[in-house]
């Protein structure tokens, strides 16, 4: 009797516990069934899947407080923790996941070009496989919407601003010299090699709050992670030689790479409306250590620089021209860590060291400049949830600049100043769906120097208006420190600041991409000053002003010709500024009203080549013309460059590379120089200022060496 009681028990005991039922519905935040979530108690094999009304019910033993699981595919995954008795009859919404491949993405005044951005307006190959780039991610840049064609410059002019007012990031931390010097009307290239870059982020306004001194548009290069496998790059071109190596250990990396440019055969060669007496020569160097932590990344980039040369160029009101001559040393460090804490907080922070000697003779004049600058910065983000995600941080900048200038009549004047910068950040990006989302921020400066403290705040969102199309608005302050031509001769001054208003539409299908972006630049305190060339007797004030205004739009498509892929960009730009010492306000003779660029590139299966082209068209830019009235009254011809290439792969790892930039030849004009004094009728005479050359040729050869006997240089040409 006392078994059979047992039995009865256990029985009784087995059966209250199989009547615990699991039941409910799964819905959206629309209240419409999901059909095909997934139900579950963690930790059991207790489950099922939502039916067509989106009803579950399951039975378990289970008894006691479990968690339940809800999860469905593009859905945030729900929890809930109680007792599972009590999980009866339950109304469960799931919410979109806003971290989806489809989701919102803030990008208005964005170009990416990575493997991780969701939205990549240019791969990271096209930085240098574009035909009139010549190897330099500046001169591809230039071929996006936003950017102004001045090339007798080289550097980036974005929607109105001068070069200065765009500066280039490394991994985070600011690059302080990233052009190499050059000469009048010859333009510069970037310092640093692409090929150990990976990812480019190209703000042409709008940008975050963790970048500052910055009017116009910031310039992110983020370095490799990891590289795939060994290799050595070797290279041997028509106007130098290059060698690149990279090593891998079980946790750790270095990449190594080194260049030697001497244009003296190009320039026996080929004709040159320089006098050279020494032509432009450069050794370089980079390498990126990297190392890999339990919890994070450490990066070690370094670089170098040494360049010289010597030439007479034409002058109309010197006989015998104006002799130049330059010789510059740059040595930049960047260090950079991110790592997890938790799983909620990662650490950002990095610090970088630049050191530029430049020495300069102008006819009778020498100048010795050198400037040391540092920048260190500490960033937090913490992940609260998928849908709101703060950031904050703190950085410094200090630069000390001094120049010593002698000439027949003055004997080694030296002077200079110290630029110290502290700025505090923070920014909050939150998803209200992934169809909506706002980044807001702001960010606090104070100047040393001018002992002034300034708040700077950023806004925008984004919204989603179909699975393939999205708007966008960015409003944002930005200020910026005045450069080292004005500051080494008057400090007591205040940064010069713009406001940024930006509408982008966005439309993102299959390997096709079209944005159009209008934008509007408020400039305010400008410095003027009363000469003709800043020095000690000039006279500056922050009274300067002007506005930018435009329209930019892009297409790009690699998808609907077979092994073709090409992009057309067309900017309209309205700008007029009264600064520096300007008379009036008007247009720069830095801006075009118009800038269009297409780039193409088609690979040849039975020649085993690609073959690509660049065509680049700028309206005319403003010049004064001294025969008559006016400030900035006249403008150039119109510009026109057809750049081509071709890659014939020889081997699998050994590439012919050859490209001409302007290959019709067009005679293209930057400017004119006029006499100090008229003739006997009255007329100033003038002299056209050309490129030194209308066309460039190149020629290369490029041989891999790797362990998987297949990788070569082809996305790097």
């Amino acid at each position: 009797m006392k078994k059979i009681l047992t039995l009865i028990i256990i029985l009784l005991f087995i059966s209250s516990k199989a009547q615990n039922v699991v039941s409910g519905k799964v819905f959206n935040v629309k209240n419409e069934p999901i059909i095909g979530a997934n139900i579950y108690l963690e930790g059991t094999y207790d489950g099922t899947t939502s039916d067509e009304n989106g009803s579950f019910s399951f039975t378990t033993s289970e008894t006691g407080n479990l968690t339940l699981i809800v999860s469905y595919l593009s859905y945030e995954t729900f929890t809930m923790f109680g007792d599972v008795s009590y999980m009866k009859n339950l109304n469960i919404k799931l919410r979109e996941d806003v971290n989806a491949l489809d989701a919102v993405v803030l990008s208005a005044g964005t170009f990416s070009a990575g493997d991780n951005s969701k939205v990549n307006v240019l791969k990271p190959l096209d930085v240098v496989t574009t035909a009139s780039a010549l190897g330099d991610f500046v001169g591809a840049l230039q071929t996006l919407p936003g950017t102004t064609t001045v090339p007798e410059d080289g550097r980036l002019f974005v929607r109105g601003g001068d070069a200065e007012e765009t500066q280039i990031f490394i991994d985070g931390i600011r690059v302080f010299t990233p052009y190499t010097p050059t000469t009048n009307n010859a333009p510069t290239r970037g310092r640093y090699s692409p090929f150990l870059f990976d990812g480019i982020t190209f703000s042409t306004g709008g940008y975050s709050a963790e970048f500052g001194q910055a009017l116009s548009s910031v310039l992110l290069l983020n370095t490799i992670n990891e590289p795939d496998q060994e290799k050595t790059d070797i290279g041997i071109m028509s106007v130098g030689a290059s060698l690149g190596n990279t090593q891998k250990w079980d946790k750790s990396s270095i990449s190594v790479n080194a260049s030697y440019i001497n244009l003296a055969p190009y320039n026996t060669i080929f004709n040159n409306r320089n006098n050279w007496i020494k032509p432009f020569e450069t050794v370089s160097g980079e390498s990126v250590f990297r190392k890999t932590t339990n919890s994070g990344l450490i990066k070690l980039y370094g670089a170098f620089d040494t360049t010289n040369f010597e030439l007479t160029q034409e002058d109309i009101n010197n006989d015998e021209g104006l002799y130049f001559k330059l010789n510059n040393k740059n040595l930049y460090f960047n260090g950079s860590y991110q790592g997890v804490l938790n799983d909620n907080w990662t650490l950002q922070g990095g610090f970088s060291y630049t050191h530029s000697n430049n020495k300069l003779n102008v006819m009778d004049s020498s100048i010795n400049g050198t400037e040391n600058s540092i920048h260190t910065k500490l960033k937090f983000k913490n992940r609260i949830s998928n849908r709101l995600k703060l950031y904050f941080g703190a950085e410094y900048f200090a630069t000390n600049f001094t120049e010593n200038y002698s000439d027949v009549t003055i004997d080694n004047t030296e002077y200079g100043y110290d630029n110290n910068i502290a700025a505090v950040f923070a920014e909050a990006d939150i998803f209200i769906s992934k169809n909506l989302a706002f980044k807001s921020g702001i960010r606090g400066e104070y100047s040393q120097l001018f002992k002034e403290y300034n708040l700077a705040p950023r806004l925008s969102f984004a919204y989603k208006t179909s699975s393939k199309s999205q708007l966008s608005v960015a409003y944002g302050n930005f200020y910026q420190n005045p450069n080292s031509n004005i500051l080494k001769f008057n400090q007591n001054l205040k940064a010069e600041s713009t406001s940024h208003y930006i509408l982008n539409y966005q439309f993102n299908a299959d390997r096709k991409i079209f944005r159009a972006e209008a934008y509007y630049k408020k400039y305010n305190d400008l410095v003027k000053y009363d000469t003709e060339f800043t020095n000690f007797d000039t006279n500056f004030s922050n009274n300067g002003f002007g506005f930018a205004k435009g329209i930019d739009f892009f297409w790009r498509d690699s998808k609907s010709i077979k092994n073709f892929d090409y992009w057309v960009s067309y900017s309209l730009l309205d700008t007029k500024r009264d600064y520096k010492n300007y008379p009036e306000k008007a247009q720069p003779n830095f801006a075009n009203t118009h800038n269009l660029s297409l780039v193409g590139k088609y690979w040849i299966d039975d020649l085993r080549s690609q073959v690509g082209f660049s065509y680049a068209f700028a309206s005319g830019r403003t010049f004064t013309n001294p025969n008559n009235p006016g400030f900035l009254n006249d403008k150039t011809k119109a510009f026109n460059s057809l750049s081509v290439n071709w890659a014939y792969l020889i081997s699998p790892q050994k590439i012919l590379y050859a490209s001409v930039n302007n290959v019709l030849g067009f005679k293209n004009i930057n400017g004119y120089q006029y006499a100090n004094t008229p003739d006997a009728n009255g007329n100033f005479n003038r002299r056209a200022l050309q490129p030194a050359t209308d066309q460039f040729v190149f020629i290369g050869f490029f041989w891999t060496i790797s362990e998987d006997k297949k990788s070569n240089q082809l996305d790097n040409l």
